[in-house]
């Protein structure tokens, strides 16, 4: 099942990265994007941006990597977490 889960979440990270124009026009730029990702592009790229993670976390879920991702990814905060 988490096949399937993981090819849907990657579709609708496609979908944002190919739509980033039209996610412009509908939703308004990003004042963050903005400011840190260039002066006239920036919400653009960030949408593209956003996209990629999705994809990304959908890989993870498809191939059943995103325990062992999370689990390094948040072992640091684990680690101090935990008592000795």
């Amino acid at each position: 099942m988490h096949i399937l889960y993981g090819f849907i979440i990657i579709i609708v990270g496609a979908m944002v990265v190919i739509k980033s124009e039209w996610l412009l026009n509908n939703f308004g730029r990003i004042a963050f994007f903005e400011s840190h990702l260039g002066s006239e592009g920036g919400s653009r790229l960030g949408y593209k941006l956003i996209g990629l993670i999705v994809i990304f976390i959908g890989l993870l879920v498809m191939t059943n990597l995103i325990g062992g991702f999370l689990e390094w990814a948040l072992s640091p905060l684990i680690r101090v977490s935990q008592p000795q």
